[in-house]
């Protein structure tokens, strides 16, 4: 039997597993995938103990046992390694396992409440189109270069994890982008990772149903930039008040960026259009394919990483005018007849009022801006009322929807939204639970010059209702509403 009592997890783990790699045929969390020769790791997750399974798996012939408490009287055929927290060791099991590959390329994390998905998608095609093989993992997919897998989690659990950057590394890639959820940080899926580097976007309400408060959240996300090593970077966005929190305990060299105060790197805003923004960088003016403050936001980030990674202003500047659209983020698609449509993933209060607000300043003449949104069910609860104000005071006409009900009912979550307005102004807002019909019913209310917002859901391709998934993606249903091909 094999003990770890205390300990760095990584240098303890690769001392008692030297020599015995190829005694265990993998790695193993799942209890219900342990086959003959398997390593079981016994985590406690969200909603059950590894802990409870042990038995089992030594039934189904695992061969070793890693755990933070062992049974009373441990299997003497069954390698133990008792560990203080086994959510750690297995991070950095998985990375051992596939050969510590993300210390073969240079990898980036990107966290924050809005923005991770534009920043890190936004990389990875910068990084391509400057010539370099580079690996992405995000919400809306895992990509090793050029290559497209799906995924279900923002930062998918460690197993996944170290094996595609195992092919990343493979593959060739000399970086990687990650978005890295305030869950994976809280779960410690990201243990066992080696970071170059990690990028703040901005901290809003988000997450409350499973953080329980602001400041759990907040500290969830600061957890990363606390294990970020010497000799990486903390690139943090100096327009939002939370940026120095982040970094108040970081051992990376702290770089700022922003647009309205002053950093590192900054920029500002000189022209903004639906089809793009023009931003003055460093002296330089360069056209970028993104809609917004934020976006411009967004894009110093990028701007910002690249530098900090060693590249060029100038091919820089003209990558970022290349850049192609990020599914689902302010993403136009125009009729024939004038109507502008907008897909986003707005789905906090802060994303909401920042893309309702992009719109208005977009906004030259009488034209309506017509918004439908709705709020995911089993989430957070107290952002429906703030979603539906703020959509109600930016928008013209509003249309309140279902987004994801999951086991909740689309009326109800509906007049939780509505509790964000008056008496008076809920007798004047639309409320249409089926999300088809309520888009159809947006355009048939848009005159040409009008914009419609369709907020919520964005990339995605699925509607959970009642625990089943239902094909739905807001892009095909506003195409074929106002009659425009792909």
């Amino acid at each position: 039997m094999f003990g770890i009592e205390n300990i760095k997890h990584l240098q303890g783990i690769r001392k008692i597993l030297s020599g015995k790699k190829d005694q265990f045929r993998k790695v193993e969390f799942d209890s219900r995938k342990i086959l003959p020769g398997d390593l079981f790791v016994a985590v406690r997750g969200v909603h059950t103990d590894g802990h409870k399974y042990i038995e089992d798996v030594i039934k189904a012939g695992a061969a070793g046992i890693c755990c933070e408490v062992l049974p009373a009287d441990p299997d003497p055929s069954v390698t133990w390694i008792q560990v203080k927290n086994s959510a750690v060791a297995l991070g950095e099991l998985a990375s051992l396992y596939f050969g510590e590959p993300s210390r073969k390329f240079r990898l980036i994390g990107i966290t924050g409440t809005n923005g991770k998905t534009t920043i890190a998608t936004s990389l990875y095609n910068l990084f391509r189109l400057l010539g370099h093989k580079a690996g992405l993992f995000s919400t809306t997919a895992i990509m090793i270069n050029g290559e497209t897998f799906e995924t279900t989690h923002t930062t998918p659990d460690p197993l996944v994890l170290h094996e595609k950057m195992a092919k990343m590394a493979e593959a060739g890639c000399d970086y990687v982008f990650m978005e890295v959820s305030s869950h994976a940080a809280d779960q410690y899926r990201i243990a066992g990772l080696h970071f170059a580097g990690g990028v703040f976007t901005n901290l809003t309400q988000d997450h409350l149903d499973y953080h329980k408060d602001f400041k759990s959240y907040l500290y969830a996300k600061k957890k990363f930039f606390d294990q970020l090593p010497a000799g990486s970077f903390a690139l943090v966005n100096v327009d939002d008040r939370n940026a120095q929190v982040m970094v108040q305990n970081t051992k990376a060299r702290v770089v700022t960026f922003g647009i309205k105060t002053p950093a590192d790197y900054h920029a500002r805003l000189l022209e903004s259009h639906f089809e793009g923004t023009l931003l003055s960088i460093d002296n330089r003016e360069v056209w970028i394919p993104f809609v917004g403050e934020f976006s411009a936001s967004n894009m110093m980030a990028v701007y910002a990483v690249a530098l900090i990674l060693g590249e060029k202003p100038e091919p820089v500047l003209e990558g970022m005018s290349r850049l192609p659209m990020v599914p689902g983020r302010f993403e136009v698609i125009r009729s024939s007849d004038g109507i502008t449509g907008i897909v986003d993933y707005a789905h906090t209060p802060d994303a909401v009022g920042k893309v309702l607000k992009a719109i208005r300043k977009l906004c030259r003449g009488k034209e309506k801006v017509i918004t439908v949104i709705g709020a995911g069910g089993n989430r957070d609860k107290s952002k429906r009322p703030r979603m539906a104000r703020l959509a109600w005071e930016l928008s013209d006409t509003l249309i309140l929807t279902s987004d994801n009900p999951r086991d909740e009912d689309p009326d109800e979550i509906i007049r939780d939204m509505l509790e964000g307005l008056t008496k008076d102004e809920q007798d004047r807002v639309l409320s249409i639970a089926d999300r088809r019909e309520a888009i159809k019913t947006a355009i048939h209310l848009a005159s040409p010059g009008d914009i419609v917002l369709i907020a919520g859901k964005g990339h995605e391709t699925c509607q959970e209702i009642k625990g089943v998934k239902h094909h739905f993606d807001d892009r095909e249903e506003l195409r074929r509403t106002m009659n425009v091909e792909r």
